[in-house]
């Protein structure tokens, strides 16, 4: 295999860690079977095509790449794909508001 096939598969790597990510998420702790199937599938795909590249590339650069990957784009993935917020707390005021809105929900 030649590095330039290599650097592809590194980047499918990359994006199958963020499929699998997203997909044990939806999973709810592998309780969804369909989803969790996904999730088992996605997870052999990204560790096949991560040993595969670095067969031929270097570790070190690769596994930062891969790991930047999957971070950045799981990141953007659950923002897009799961609405969730991308900072790491919330604000109290939101937090209430939530509280709020689930307690009117129940009544």
């Amino acid at each position: 295999m030649n590095p330039a096939t290599a650097s592809i598969m590194l980047v499918a790597a990359g994006l199958a860690d963020v499929v699998w990510a997203i997909t044990m998420k939806l999973s709810q702790g592998y309780t969804r079977p369909l989803w969790s199937v996904a999730s088992l599938l996605s997870l052999a795909l990204f560790v096949w095509l991560l040993g595969r590249a670095l067969t031929v590339l270097p570790v070190s650069g690769a596994y930062a790449a891969w790991t930047g990957i999957g971070a950045a784009g799981t990141v953007l993935a659950g923002s897009v794909l799961l609405a969730r917020t991308t900072l790491p707390v919330h604000c109290p005021a939101d937090r209430q508001s939530r509280r709020d809105r689930l307690l009117e929900s129940r009544l």
